[in-house]
């Protein structure tokens, strides 16, 4: 005998990421320079990838939960990986950040 399902089977699909983003907070909005950014809270198990914070000029590794961030008007090519702290202290850093061998920043 087989185990009893625990579902029917003409049971609706789970809701899209996005539907499930938009109802959990993962995704807000806010206010900097004068234009909104939507704001995204990303945990370390989902962060796969090698980014490099254009707060700190700093690399993010693998497995570090980090914020991504991109103008609302802007392109989704536009987004932007910063270290959580990095994002909070946007408003304290300097316009000019100083880099070796005349580097270009990110933003």
């Amino acid at each position: 005998m087989s185990p009893r399902r625990n579902r029917p089977r003409g049971a609706p699909k789970a809701s899209s990421a996005r539907e499930e983003q938009d109802r959990y907070g993962l995704e807000h909005t806010e206010e900097w320079r004068g234009e909104e950014w939507v704001v995204r809270r990303i945990s370390g198990g989902a962060a796969a990838k090698h980014y490099r914070c254009p707060g700190c000029d700093q690399e993010i590794p693998p497995g570090v939960p980090h914020v991504v961030a991109w103008q609302r008007e802007g392109s989704v090519d536009d987004r932007r990986h910063w270290h959580g702290a990095c994002w909070g202290a946007r408003e304290r850093r300097s316009a000019r950040m100083r880099r070796p061998g005349g580097a270009q920043r990110w933003m």
